[in-house]
């Protein structure tokens, strides 16, 4: 036989057929592992044994080198679980959770975050963190034709007033504005280093606001009374990854748990 009559006897476009369909097949298996990095293997609450998502098994373990010396990250991961604070409504697969305490900062449902790093987003050039307040960043400024927040008053979706603006929080790498920093109504204060009361402060996400015109700030999701349980942040000048998502979780709980009537059906 002649190299060159070897498609005579030998099907060679069959072969690239099934070649492709090896790739393809490998390709599939590859991507679904390395989807199991984050939030594998799956639990089931009634069930201890049951490890969900083991189909075709797990990736090796990574090693990631995070930016600015700040260590390293592996993956996959057993990820630490939060307790809920709530029961089902009947015990079984399926069914929703009850409440039992304030919902919007026990993660339930809407407001269920995700165990961060209690570590702040940093800058890439200078690996210095990325959202910070005006007080901290003080050549930046709010555009004269917008209106500025600061000094006028939040108030929630019943009309109520919750707190008053007292700085914004800006993304120095995606230049604009993150966080309203909210002093509440009747917040209890706290003594800093320095013996001196200190006022509660919160963030609220810039976009759970509306601002006025006149500088007014309406805020939807969540009642006036709400902005005196809103999760603060430990550093008055930086906030981590952790408290955003607690943040995010609280404002967006509020969607569903700020008035009794949001859960209930709309007909």
């Amino acid at each position: 036989m002649e190299f060159g009559n070897v498609t005579e006897y030998f099907d060679l476009p069959q072969l690239l057929l099934y070649l492709f369909w090896l790739f393809f097949f490998s390709l599939i298996v590859y991507l679904h592992n390395e989807s199991k990095r984050e939030g594998y293997p799956l639990v089931d609450s009634h069930n201890p044994n049951y490890k969900g998502g083991t189909l075709f098994g797990f990736p090796k373990p990574k090693v990631f080198k995070l930016p600015h010396g700040q260590g390293e990250r592996v993956a996959p991961k057993a990820d630490p679980q939060y307790e809920l604070n709530a029961e089902q409504l009947v015990p079984g697969p399926g069914f929703p959770l009850e409440p039992k305490g304030n919902p919007m900062l026990d993660g339930i449902g809407p407001a269920a975050y995700a165990i961060r790093p209690e570590t702040p987003d940093l800058t890439h050039d200078t690996g210095t963190p990325r959202i910070i307040p005006m007080r901290v960043a003080s050549d930046w400024s709010v555009e004269s034709r917008d209106p500025d927040p600061r000094g006028n008053t939040v108030y929630g979706a019943d009309g109520e007033p919750g707190g008053t603006v007292t700085d914004l929080w800006i993304d120095l790498s995606e230049p604009h504005i993150r966080y309203l920093e909210i002093e509440p109504l009747g917040a209890a204060s706290s003594d800093d280093s320095d013996g001196a009361p200190a006022r509660k402060r919160v963030l609220m996400p810039m976009t759970f606001a509306r601002v006025k015109k006149t500088g007014e700030v309406i805020a939807k999701s969540v009642c006036g009374r709400h902005f005196a349980d809103a999760p603060g942040t430990a550093n008055p000048d930086f906030v981590t990854l952790q408290e955003e998502d607690k943040i995010g979780a609280y404002y967006g709980g509020g969607h569903l748990y700020a008035l009794p009537e949001r859960k209930e059906p709309m007909l």
